[in-house]
């Protein structure tokens, strides 16, 4: 996908549009677009095939998915539409649970889905575009981050190694409720206990895997990122299956395309590594502030009943990202 948005740079000169503030040049989360000095429109869109069986769960954690883009742009969701590739023979009651889902989830985000459009597919495929607001004053981008900043996380990893167990037939319930727990959860919290604090950089974790992500805000702000494996928070069963090597294929195609920017202590094993690369679905807000606004926020998000984790921090030099 990289290599295409590079093509598709090509294909437009952003300086010709002033109120264009990311688009194509800077590949961030969303797009954003300024109408007026104290704000701006936020835009993105993002589907993908089934991570559960229950309907209603994919359309509720394809929601919180696509809306996640807004809220990493540090952005309020406003306006949904959505996107659906069906089969033809999928019987009507589970295509109206994934659209109660992601209806149920919208509007849990405070935004309002006024549309949509749907095809026939041999391979079931849902998502959403979603519009938000923001104040271009204070935009979460990538490129942000500083020397010092602390770098903290808003949900656990490991969600991509447990539903690989699941789909294999071989997931501890348990686990696969807490990862479908966590996969619905809105970042709409994180997002309000930023409020007040200046943002450096801030991204969503999802199918580039935590380091995939990491190394777009390292490369982007031009810093150097140490990240502390003990410091990581995971789902319940992520350690048990990475052991038992039931890794989804994109976790090692990530490691090819990312791994060269990375250097690990040599306590971890192949495992171990594999784990920083392997995908999430819905993932938590990758977020990095100086020391003092990073204690703020913490106690401002455990104010609201959740849990953020400081898994390292930001350091001078050229990009690139230690795991130690």
């Amino acid at each position: 996908m990289a290599r295409v948005t590079r093509h598709l740079s090509d294909l437009f000169i952003e300086a010709d549009y002033p109120e264009l503030l990311v688009g194509l040049d800077v590949a961030d989360d969303a797009a954003v677009w300024q109408v007026s000095a104290d704000r701006a429109l936020v835009f993105t869109t993002d589907f993908f095939t089934p991570v559960v069986d229950d309907p209603y769960d994919y359309g509720a954690i394809a929601a919180a998915n696509a809306l996640s883009d807004i809220y990493a742009m540090g952005g309020q969701p406003f306006l949904a539409l959505n996107l659906a590739a069906l089969p033809a023979e999928l019987p009507e009651d589970m295509i109206i649970e994934i659209l109660r889902g992601s209806g149920d989830k919208v509007k849990e985000a405070g935004a309002v889905i006024a549309g949509g459009h749907t095809i026939d597919d041999d391979e079931p495929k849902f998502g959403l575009s979603v519009l938000g607001f923001a104040d271009p004053k204070r935009l979460g981008t990538k490129a942000g981050a500083k020397p010092g900043d602390a770098l903290i996380l808003t949900k656990p990893l490991g969600v991509g190694l447990i539903t690989t167990a699941f789909k294999a037939d071989v997931a501890d319930l348990e686990h696969v409720a807490s990862a479908v727990d966590w996969m619905k959860r809105l970042n709409k919290d994180a997002v309000a206990a930023l409020e007040g604090i200046p943002l450096h950089a801030v991204t969503d974790i999802t199918g580039f895997a935590l380091l995939g992500h990491a190394w777009e805000v390292a490369e982007k702000s031009r810093v150097r990122l140490r990240l502390r494996f003990d410091n990581l928070p995971f789902h319940p069963g992520a350690f048990q299956y990475a052991e038992d090597l039931l890794f989804p294929a994109s976790a090692n195609s990530n490691k090819e395309a990312f791994g060269a920017h990375v250097t690990f202590a040599e306590r971890l094993d192949y495992e171990m590594q594999l784990l920083t690369f392997c995908p999430e679905t819905s993932g938590g807000l990758f977020i990095s502030l100086p020391p003092e606004d990073a204690e703020r926020f913490l106690a401002q998000y455990r104010a609201m009943g959740h849990e953020a984790w400081v898994i390292g921090q930001v350091m001078a030099g050229p990009p690139a990202i230690e795991v130690v």
